[in-house]
């Protein structure tokens, strides 16, 4: 909750600038909703995540540490044993498989309230879209009066194919790091988890840019019109209409968001195994 607190304002900033034209930069787009908006508008759709958080991740860290005990046939995590890489990148694709399934309605709920630019009025219009929702539970119910269950879910698939092999690359990315920075057989310290945590987190969400611009557009289509048909017409239409760069909007903010959420995150999950076996 603490990591998703500290990232929240600078992932609304990427949402914006994935699926609105009208900022130049990340700089503009902080100055035009500070403007706007005041601090509170970078905090936008941050209530119902931070609700959500816990099950999240203990179901997408939890699935991963089942996951790879039962690949290697281990009972615990040991850090003398250590894992083959092919494995751990399973395990991990494993936990993120898990866990998609669970935030898919909760991150649409999320981009669609951190693209809300007003504040929601009684007498708003039904074709406002910056002043639709007033409120997550709100956001949810009219998604779901409007299109059923399956609105929920809309975005679903671009969701799994970011999540799963990056889920997988990010805990690769951090056992590799912990095992290079730590002597045979020595439990990694506290710095060299927040440094391996934070470089796992940056490296994984910049693979997961592209299909997380395409995610955060497919969530957001359907409000009013239905733009897209699905993941290639989304990606075919929107390099069409902005190039190739499109495919790296929001990639500064991710990467400066991912670092210190990740780094408090991984120490938080290893601190905790230790304390609770």
């Amino acid at each position: 909750a603490l990591g998703l607190v500290v990232g929240h304002p600078i992932d609304t900033v990427k949402v914006r600038l994935q699926t609105q034209a009208r900022y130049r930069g990340v700089l503009d787009c902080i100055v035009k909703t500070y403007k706007k908006e005041t601090i509170w508008g970078f905090f936008k759709g941050m209530s119902f995540p931070v609700c959500s958080v816990a099950i999240s991740n203990s179901l997408m860290f939890g699935s991963y540490s089942n996951a790879l005990l039962y690949i290697t046939g281990a009972e615990s995590k040991d850090w003398k044993k250590r894992p083959q890489n092919y494995q751990i990148f399973l395990a991990g694709c494993c936990g993120g498989v898990v866990q998609v399934y669970f935030t898919a309605p909760i991150d649409l709920i999320k981009v669609r309230l951190q693209n809300q630019t007003e504040s929601f009025k009684r007498q708003a219009k039904l074709d406002n879209l910056q002043a639709r929702y007033h409120g997550p539970v709100h956001c949810a119910a009219s998604i779901f009066k409007a299109e059923g269950i399956k609105g929920l879910y809309r975005g679903s698939t671009a969701l799994v194919l970011r999540d799963v092999p990056t889920t997988g690359l990010y805990f690769l990315i951090y056992e590799v790091l912990c095992r290079r920075m730590t002597s045979v057989g020595e439990i990694p310290g506290s710095w060299t988890m927040l440094f391996a945590g934070g470089c796992a987190g940056t490296v994984g969400w910049a693979a997961a840019n592209p299909m997380d611009v395409i995610k955060s557009r497919l969530q957001m289509d359907g409000i009013q019109v239905v733009q897209y048909r699905g993941i290639l017409d989304c990606i075919s239409k929107s390099i069409k209409q902005e190039g190739f760069r499109v495919l790296c909007k929001g990639l500064t903010a991710n990467s400066v968001r991912a670092f210190p959420v990740n780094a408090v995150t991984f120490l938080s999950y290893e601190k905790l195994l230790v304390t609770f076996r």
